[in-house]
């Protein structure tokens, strides 16, 4: 949640959508707890046979965020909750729950004691999950931190000394924690997958830096006091919040808590305890007459023996009837709007500041300490956290998720195989010796071609396995293995999501070897193997040269053709001079297939040896 009062309205209109590259080669924290809140709901209700959506959710965001994106994630999870924020789950535990208004609003103690088992079941479950998911971040190789309180304070905090570039979470108050850049939603299969926020964006559009928008959490609600002050929602909060500097506004409603009012533009110091009276209450706006008929400064019996000049400039002798809605905007008309306009934004100041006065204990001092001074430091208390990115530990990987999930070896080592190959070619572009690729099993081959995704071009690389006989290795498989390997692929592949799965590597044979195509960065593999770049591209350069005289030759003879003819013929000429063109190309098209139909007879198809082999087969011989 965050910031109460759909606060995250407020920021839209200030979002950045950042295309695929941008948090490539960039650290990003995130919170954990946030991916598993967010999408268990979804997953459960997509696929209610899904074992454990929380594992599954980490595994292949953790793997697309990684290799897809580029980016090098931290992931934050929470220490022990702030005792601020008890009461506040409790409420919304509460009311989550379904339970009447009347239970709400017994007292503290009689709901807390009620609803307290329940809440400790649900939150031992959800510590599970995470626990979980920390051991599987762990075996992946990636760095997990532990926050003193909240993870999205760690997070900013994070982000606001530079050790990561970017906090992936959905609570806005972690630019009240001091956060800089947040992502608030990522899809990795779109064109722009990261929705944005800058901290400098705002302050440039709303007028709002850090204390002014703890201000506003004060105001609105937050994860610490859901309720805030009464008749306060985000657009009011915020007009109120504008009236003060960001270094005076948290001071001036301290003073409005203890009943007083502060200056504002007329310089009004009062005390709640008496009626304070506006400044224009007796004061006499003397106001002049109009006219009745053209509504002008004047009187109408004025106006029949002189005529209106403001009449008379619009070219009218008399007076003109005034229209519906009329208004006058001379000096004495605008003087008296102008104080009517102040008197207003002055009873709105006024009603404000009692509302504010009337809470009790108003502005809390420890919500206010901790959002400015919260050091979210992890348990360890390093004044410099350690990042480190490892290579995962593939077969405990296979162990774990074989035992949650009941996946099969060979479908996890093709899931990974992703990650290995973007932490090979990282590795290649650091040092040349690097040994093969997942067990000794594969090696850079190639470049096939270039794929365009989502507008941006990655490199198709070749793969390559040292089977020369595809005979030799089917013929030890029985077809009740096949059987058993098709149903528990089946099985499997139901639970994939396109929106957070990675990229499954294809396969292919080509003359006896098993290929395996990957999607990669073109600027990694430029970095790993430039040769190999530099070979492919003059290849398809040579490529190109050679159909371009084709394309020229066939676009001469379509200028050539009758209907490219500059003349303009009648429908009978026209008709004329296309059925031999026609009746030529249809003599040709039957020589053609004639002599298709006989070189099939004389020649036979080669058997398809990648259709004749199950999906999941194939899997199982590649990666078991």
């Amino acid at each position: 949640m965050g910031v109460g009062g759909n606060f995250w309205d407020l920021l839209k209109p200030y979002a950045r959508f950042e295309g695929v590259d941008f948090l490539r080669n960039k650290r990003v924290a995130v919170d954990l707890s946030f991916w598993i809140v967010q999408h268990d709901a979804a997953i459960r209700s997509k696929y209610p046979r899904a074992r454990c959506p929380h594992l599954r959710i980490t595994f292949f965001r953790t793997l697309a965020l990684f290799t897809k994106l580029g980016a090098f994630p931290v992931f934050v999870v929470d220490g022990e909750p702030s005792p601020l924020k008890d009461q506040a789950r409790m409420e919304r535990f509460l009311r989550g729950s379904g339970l009447e208004l009347s239970v709400l609003l017994k007292p503290p103690e009689t709901v807390a004691g009620q609803a307290a088992p329940a809440a400790k079941r649900r939150n031992r479950v959800f510590s599970t999950w995470v626990q979980q998911c920390v051991e599987l971040l762990e075996i992946l190789g990636m760095p997990v931190l532990k926050a003193q309180s909240e993870a999205e304070a760690l997070c900013a905090q994070l982000n606001y000394e530079g050790h990561v570039d970017a906090c992936i979470t959905s609570d806005s108050d972690a630019f009240l924690f001091g956060a800089k850049c947040v992502i608030k939603c990522l899809r990795s299969n779109s064109k722009e997958p990261f929705e944005c926020y800058y901290l400098s964006d705002i302050e440039a559009g709303l007028g709002l830096k850090r204390k002014q928008m703890v201000a506003i959490a004060l105001l609105v609600g937050n994860d610490h006091h859901l309720q805030g002050v009464p008749g306060f929602g985000a657009e009011t909060a915020l007009r109120f919040v504008k009236l003060f500097s960001d270094d005076d506004v948290l001071d001036r409603l301290s003073e409005v808590g203890r009943g007083i009012i502060p200056a504002f533009q007329e310089g009004i110091e009062a005390s709640l305890e008496h009626d304070a009276t506006s400044p224009y209450e007796g004061v006499a706006t003397t106001r002049f007459p109009h006219c009745s008929q053209c509504g002008h400064p004047g009187s109408k019996r004025a106006h029949l023996k002189i005529a209106c000049e403001y009449c008379l400039n619009s070219g009218s002798e008399s007076c003109m009837m005034k229209s519906t809605g009329f208004k006058c905007y001379c000096s004495p008309c605008r003087e008296d709007l102008l104080v009517k306009e102040q008197k207003k934004q002055e009873n709105w100041q006024l009603k404000a500041c009692q509302k504010i006065a009337a809470e009790h204990g108003f502005p809390n001092k420890e919500i206010i300490e901790m959002y400015l001074n919260a050091s979210g430091r992890d348990d360890e208390g390093n004044c410099t956290p350690l990042l480190r990115w490892d290579k995962p530990r593939v077969e405990n990987l296979v162990d774990f998720l074989a035992f949650h999930q009941h996946w099969e070896p060979s479908y996890i080592r093709q899931r990974i195989l992703p990650m290995l190959s973007t932490i090979y070619l990282r590795e290649m572009a650091s040092t040349s010796e690097v040994g093969l690729l997942l067990h000794d099993q594969y090696e850079f081959h190639s470049i096939d071609r270039v794929k365009i995704r989502y507008g941006c071009p990655y490199y198709l690389v070749k793969w390559k396995k040292a089977i020369h006989s595809l005979d030799y290795v089917t013929q030890n498989i029985s077809n009740e293995e096949l059987e058993s390997e098709q149903t528990e692929s089946t099985i499997t592949d139901e639970f994939v999501d396109s929106i957070d799965g990675p990229d499954v590597p294809t396969i292919i044979v080509d003359d006896g070897c098993w290929y395996l195509v990957t999607e990669e960065n073109t600027e990694l593999v430029q970095a790993a193997f430039p040769k190999a770049v530099e070979k492919f591209l003059q290849e398809k350069q040579l490529k190109e040269t050679k159909s371009s005289p084709r394309k020229s030759s066939k676009s001469k003879a379509d200028s050539e053709s009758p209907k490219s003819s500059g003349v303009q013929l009648s429908i009978t000429e026209f008709y004329r001079s296309t059925k031999p063109v026609a009746r030529a190309s249809q003599t040709k098209d039957k020589q053609k297939n004639l002599e298709v139909e006989d070189s099939n007879k004389s020649r036979k198809r080669p058997p398809n040896l990648d259709q004749e082999i199950p999906k999941s087969v194939r899997r199982r011989l590649l990666f078991d």
